[in-house]
């Protein structure tokens, strides 16, 4: 599989904070939750493996190795929700929250 985001795995994604990471995640996670409520599987798909590459590129990121239990199990459950039973028991609204958080963290550092 081809890099969705070329010039993020190129290396500029290692310059944003974690914050803006995870906001770029959930920006792809947002897009799969809407596309998969219209019916539209196949881009709800495309639109998690966006979201999954940029989860892997903050994964490999040097700066998180203090975290990699914490992302790893977002990794496990993200792929829970939309690929298998749901064992975590998470809701669209869980995941609108959880990435909603970390959305307005980081405009508050583009403000800055």
């Amino acid at each position: 599989m081809s890099a969705q985001h070329p010039s993020l795995a190129a290396g500029r994604w290692y310059g944003f904070a974690l914050v803006e990471q995870l906001a770029h995640v959930g920006s792809e996670v947002e897009r799969a939750l809407r596309w998969r409520s219209k019916g539209n599987e196949e881009l709800s798909r495309r639109a998690l493996e966006r979201g999954l590459e940029l989860l892997a590129l903050t994964i490999a990121d040097p700066k998180h190795r203090g975290r990699l239990r914490e992302l790893t199990r977002l990794r496990e459950v993200l792929l829970d929700y939309f690929l298998d039973e749901n064992r975590y028991g998470s809701t669209e609204a869980s995941w609108h929250r959880y990435f909603h958080s970390f959305a307005l963290a980081a405009l508050g550092l583009e403000a800055r």
